[in-house]
């Protein structure tokens, strides 16, 4: 399995943007470059589910609900794919997992918190 390596999450307001990105340090290009790679994402007490996928070609594809915010992208040179995302939802909260489909390869994961505007609520007596 390849070894990868994400990083870029955070904390964010609702609205704003993070680039995530995740790297095969210890591939060689010849195993890195040929396959397709893909972030997946987990949030509590749910199933991991795909985000975006991008072919050794650079086709991609996007679960419907990021589709228009989320952009995938990869540089062989590097060893490096990347999600930009933007417009960022609280429902968007989850581990983000980068994915080497030949090897089967899985990252460590990294966190994306996005919090809500918030709701104002007054006591009064």
């Amino acid at each position: 399995q390849v070894y990868l390596v994400e990083s870029g999450g955070g904390s964010v307001q609702a609205g704003e943007s993070l680039r995530l990105s995740c790297k095969a340090p210890r591939a060689i290009t010849s195993v890195f470059n040929p396959s397709p790679m893909a972030w997946y994402r987990q949030a509590p007490g749910k199933q991991r589910d795909l985000v975006a996928q991008i072919s050794n070609a650079g086709r991609t594809n996007y679960a419907d609900s990021v589709k228009g915010r989320f952009t995938i992208s990869r540089d062989n040179s590097r060893k490096t794919i990347y999600l930009q995302m933007n417009g960022l939802l609280p429902e968007d909260t989850a581990v983000y997992y980068c994915h080497h489909v030949q090897s089967q390869g899985w990252g460590q994961g990294t966190q994306v918190t996005v919090w809500g505007q918030g709701t104002m609520t007054t006591v009064s007596s």
